[in-house]
Protein backbone atom coordinates (compact mmCIF):
# COMPACT_ATOMS: atom_id res chain seq x y z
CA UNK A 1 0.00 0.00 0.00
CA UNK A 2 1.53 3.87 -1.27
CA UNK A 3 2.09 6.22 1.32
CA UNK A 4 0.43 9.67 1.05
CA UNK A 5 1.41 13.09 1.56
CA UNK A 6 -1.13 15.04 3.37
CA UNK A 7 -1.03 18.60 1.45
CA UNK A 8 -2.24 20.55 4.54
CA UNK A 9 0.82 19.34 7.16
CA UNK A 10 3.69 19.19 3.85
CA UNK A 11 6.20 22.40 4.27
CA UNK A 12 7.55 21.16 0.68
CA UNK A 13 10.92 20.89 2.15
CA UNK A 14 11.99 17.93 0.17
CA UNK A 15 13.47 15.79 2.40
CA UNK A 16 10.94 13.08 1.44
CA UNK A 17 11.76 12.95 -2.11
CA UNK A 18 15.91 12.85 -1.01
CA UNK A 19 14.96 10.06 1.33
CA UNK A 20 13.01 8.13 -1.45
CA UNK A 21 15.07 5.03 -3.28
CA UNK A 22 12.58 4.69 -5.88
CA UNK A 23 12.11 8.37 -6.80
CA UNK A 24 8.43 8.34 -6.30
CA UNK A 25 7.78 11.47 -5.09
CA UNK A 26 7.53 15.17 -6.57
CA UNK A 27 6.64 18.69 -6.09
CA UNK A 28 2.54 18.76 -6.93
CA UNK A 29 0.79 22.15 -6.35
CA UNK A 30 3.03 23.32 -3.83
CA UNK A 31 3.27 20.28 -1.88
CA UNK A 32 5.13 16.43 -2.33
CA UNK A 33 3.19 14.47 -4.29
CA UNK A 34 4.12 10.49 -4.09
CA UNK A 35 3.30 8.05 -7.26
CA UNK A 36 1.32 4.54 -6.00
CA UNK A 37 2.99 3.13 -9.10
CA UNK A 38 6.73 3.77 -8.36
CA UNK A 39 6.01 3.46 -4.14
CA UNK A 40 7.87 0.53 -2.70
CA UNK A 41 6.22 1.02 0.73
CA UNK A 42 9.60 1.31 2.46
CA UNK A 43 8.93 4.40 4.64
CA UNK A 44 11.59 6.00 4.21
CA UNK A 45 9.66 9.06 3.37
CA UNK A 46 7.31 8.86 6.61
CA UNK A 47 10.54 8.28 8.61
CA UNK A 48 12.23 11.47 7.04
CA UNK A 49 9.20 14.23 7.09
CA UNK A 50 9.70 16.42 10.06
CA UNK A 51 6.47 17.83 9.19
CA UNK A 52 4.21 14.22 10.31
CA UNK A 53 2.82 14.51 6.61
CA UNK A 54 3.34 11.39 4.99
CA UNK A 55 1.28 8.07 6.04
CA UNK A 56 0.52 5.15 4.56
CA UNK A 57 -2.83 4.92 2.72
Amino acid sequence: MAYKVDAGKCSNCGSCEDACPSEAISEKNGARWIDADKCVDCGSCEADCSSEAIAQA
